[in-house]
C-alpha cells in the first residue's frame, strides 16, 4: 500500500501529468455526451419506426453499435435508421478504437509508468535526510557493503545514471536513486552536504570527479575512493578523499600473510583503538602441539591468543585448543606485547620452501612484492611474456600446464597464491593444484563472496574475497572507534556492560569457552584499560570491547544480557530504525 501511495504522489506531482490527466478526463466527458446523444437519437428514431425501448436498452444499443460487437438483436429498418447505424458505428471506431486507447496510453498509462519509476528510483531525497550514506556505483564490493550496512540499520542510495539499470538495481531489492554522479545538482538533490559518508567505488577518473564535485558542496563530509593504481592515491587524495582504498595492494598483502613461509614473526590485520590485531604461523615454533593453556602466552609476552585458522577454516580458541603445524594464530594485544612476542618466536623459521605466484597481474605483482620483503623465495607464473617487474622470478607459460608448474618448481614449493581475477579461473586452477600436491598450502583469491565456499571445496585453504575486503574496510572507517570488521566476520566491537558480569572476576566468568568471545580491553572512568589481567574485577566499567565472530557475539547476548544487545546498541540501532521510518513516511507522502 505504501508503494501505491508512492507512485499516486510522484504521479500527481509533475504538473505535465495533472494537465494530461484533465485533458484524459475531458475526453471521457466528451465521449460520454456522445454516447448520451446517440442514446436519444435511437429513442427518436425507434418511435418514428414504431418501435418501443427503455432508455436502458438505448443505452445498450449505443455501446454494441460503437464497439463494433453489432449483435443484432435490436435493428432499424428504414434507410433513416441505418444511416443512423453507420453513423454510430463509425462514430465508435474514432472514439473507441482509436482515440481513447490513444488518449488513455499518452495521458495516463505513460504518465504512470513514469511515477512508478520515480518511486522506485527518486532523483532527491528530503531535505531531512542526514547520517545516510551514497554509493556511486553498483557492483560486488556495493553488494557486500550494502549487506553490512542493512545488519546495522545504516540508511543508503546507489547512485545509478543510467534508469533502465536504476530500475533493475530497485527490483534486486536495494535503495537506488537515478542521477548523474558528475552533476553538482545531483548530490544537492541528494543532500550530499549531510551524508554519513560517500563511497565512490567507480574508476580513479570517475571517482576523482566525484570527489571534487562533493568537496563543492560541502568540505566536512567524509569521502572514501577506489583505486587499482598508486599512482591515482595522490592524485584522489588532493581532490579531497579522506580515504583512498587500492583493493590490489589489500588483497596482495592480506594473500601474503596467509602464507605459512619464512619466520615465525607476527602480521599485522587490523587495529582497535591502540589494540593491534595480528597473525602468526606457529609452524617450526615450540607452540606446535601444545594446547592455548600450555603456551603460557598471556604470562610470557601479555598477548591472547584469540583463534586459530586451520585450513581456512577459523576456530575460536579455547583453554584446551590444540596449535598444530599448520596453525595460523590469531593474536591480540598493544604493541609492546606483539613486540615481545617477536622477540621469543621471530627466531623461529617456519619454512625456507619457495612459494609459486600463479599470474601476474595488479594482485599478483603486489604478492611479489610482499614477498620479497619478506625475503620468502617465489617465482610468478605468467602467460605473458614480459613482465614489467619481477621479470627474473618470471615463468612464463599457462599455470594450468603441469611442466609449467613443474619448471617453477611446484615439487619443492610449500605455498601456491593463486591471484587472477576470474573465479572460474582461480577454481580450476585451485583443483588442479590439490590433485598435482596434496600436502601443498593454497591461497586463492576469489572477486564474488558465493565462490568462496566453492573455492574451499576445490581445495583452498585459505580463499579472500576482493568484495569483501573493501566493504569492510568502508565499514570499519564508519563505525571507528565502535567496531571493526577484520577477516571472514571476525570483528572487534564495544559493548554496555551487562549487570550479571558486574563485580566479578574475568577468570572467574569462562566467557571464552561459554560464547567464544575474548574480553580484550574495558572502559572504566573514562579510561581505555587492554588486555586486563584474567583477575581483573569489573567494578564500575563502563564499557567492555571484546573480540569474535558474529555467531560468538550472539552467543554473548543469550548469556548474559537475556538475549537483547546492550542500552548503547540498541539506541544505535534504533537511531537507523528512526531514519529509515523517516524515510518511508516520506515516500508514502509525496
Amino acid at each position: 500500500m505504501k508503494f501505491i501511495a508512492s507512485e499516486l504522489n510522484f504521479f500527481f506531482q509533475k504538473k505535465s501529468t495533472r494537465i494530461n490527466l484533465k485533458r484524459l478526463i475531458l475526453f471521457v466527458l466528451v465521449l460520454a455526451g456522445v454516447m448520451f446523444l446517440f442514446t436519444f437519437l435511437f429513442q427518436v428514431i425507434s418511435r418514428y419506426e414504431g418501435q418501443e425501448h427503455s432508455w436502458i436498452a438505448g443505452f445498450y444499443w449505443t455501446m454494441v453499435t460503437m464497439s463494433t460487437l453489432g449483435f443484432g438483436d435490436i435493428v432499424f429498418h428504414t434507410d433513416l435508421g441505418r444511416v443512423f447505424s453507420v453513423a454510430v458505428l463509425l462514430s465508435g471506431v474514432v472514439f473507441l478504437l482509436v482515440m481513447l486507447p490513444f488518449t488513455f496510453i499518452q495521458f495516463f498509462y505513460a504518465p504512470w509508468l513514469e511515477a512508478q519509476a520515480q518511486a522506485r528510483a527518486p532523483r532527491k531525497l528530503p531535505p531531512e535526510t542526514k547520517n545516510h550514506i551514497l554509493i556511486t556505483k553498483y557492483n560486488n564490493v556495493a553488494v557486500a557493503l550494502v549487506e553490512k550496512l542493512k545488519a546495522f540499520q545504516y540508511q543508503y542510495w546507489i547512485v545509478i545514471p543510467d534508469l533502465s539499470e536504476a530500475l533493475e538495481v530497485s527490483d534486486m531489492g536495494y535503495d537506488v536513486v537515478h542521477g548523474n554522479v558528475d552533476d553538482p545538482d545531483t548530490w544537492k538533490k541528494l543532500q550530499a552536504d549531510q551524508a554519513a559518508l560517500v563511497v565512490a567505488n567507480d574508476n580513479e577518473r570517475v571517482n576523482t570527479n566525484v570527489t571534487f564535485t562533493i568537496r563543492e558542496l560541502s568540505e566536512t563530509v567524509p569521502v572514501i575512493t577506489f583505486t587499482n593504481s598508486n599512482d591515482a592515491v595522490d592524485i584522489l587524495k588532493l581532490a579531497g578523499s579522506n580515504l583512498v582504498l587500492n583493493l590490489s595492494e589489500m588483497m596482495g598483502q592480506a594473500l601474503v600473510r596467509r602464507v605459512v613461509s619464512g619466520s615465525a614473526r607476527v602480521h599485522l590485520i587490523g587495529r582497535f583503538q591502540e589494540l593491534v590485531i595480528a597473525e602468526a604461523p606457529a609452524m617450526e615454533t615450540p607452540l606446535v602441539g601444545k594446547t592455548l593453556t600450555e603456551t603460557r602466552m598471556r604470562e610470557l609476552t601479555g598477548v591472547n591468543i584469540v583463534g586459530i585458522w586451520e585450513r581456512g577454516k577459523y576456530q575460536i580458541a579455547t583453554s584446551d585448543t590444540l596449535i598444530k603445524e599448520n596453525s595460523i594464530m590469531v593474536v591480540v594485544g598493544t604493541v609492546a606485547h606483539l613486540r615481545r612476542y617477536d622477540e621469543l618466536m621471530g627466531i623461529y623459521h617456519a619454512t625456507d620452501a619457495p612459494v609459486i605466484v600463479l599470474g601476474g597481474g595488479k594482485v599478483g605483482t603486489v604478492v611479489a612484492k610482499a614477498l620479497q620483503e619478506r625475503q620468502i623465495p617465489f617465482k610468478i607464473v605468467e602467460l605473458r611474456e614480459k613482465l614489467d617487474t619481477f621479470s627474473e622470478y618470471h615463468v612464463v607459460g599457462d599455470a594450468a600446464d603441469f611442466t609449467v608448474l613443474k619448471k617453477a618448481g611446484l615439487d619443492d614449493a610449500h605455498t601456491v597464491i593463486i591471484t587472477p581475477n576470474e573465479d572460474d579461473t582461480n577454481i580450476y586452477l585451485t583443483l588442479y593444484c590439490r590433485r598435482l600436491r596434496p600436502e601443498i598450502q593454497i591461497i586463492s583469491r576469489a572477486t564474488l563472496d558465493r565462490n568462496l565456499q566453492t573455492l574451499r571445496r576445490a581445495g583452498a585453504d585459505f580463499s579472500l574475497s576482493y568484495s569483501t575486503m573493501g566493504a569492510n574496510a568502508i565499514f570499519n572507517y564508519l563505525q571507528r572507534g565502535e567496531m571493526v570488521m577484520l577477516a571472514e566476520g571476525l570483528n572487534i566491537f564495544k559493548v554496555d556492560m551487562p549487570q550479571k558480569l558486574c563485580g566479578k572476576k574475568i577468570s572467574d566468568l569462562e566467557i571464552r569457552d561459554k560464547t567464544g568471545c575474548t574480553i580484550v580491553g574495558v572502559q572504566k572512568g573514562g579510561e581505555i584499560i587492554l588486555q586486563p589481567d584474567p583477575d581483573f574485577v569489573l567494578h564500575k566499567v563502563q564499557k567492555i570491547i571484546l573480540i569474535g565472530t558474529l555467531e560468538s557475539e550472539k552467543k554473548f547476548w543469550k548469556h548474559y544480557n537475556n538475549g537483547q544487545p546492550s542500552e548503547g546498541r540498541r539506541k544505535f540501532f534504533s537511531k537507523r530504525m528512526q531514519k529509515s521510518m523517516k524515510r518511508s513516511r516520506f515516500i508514502s507522502s509525496r
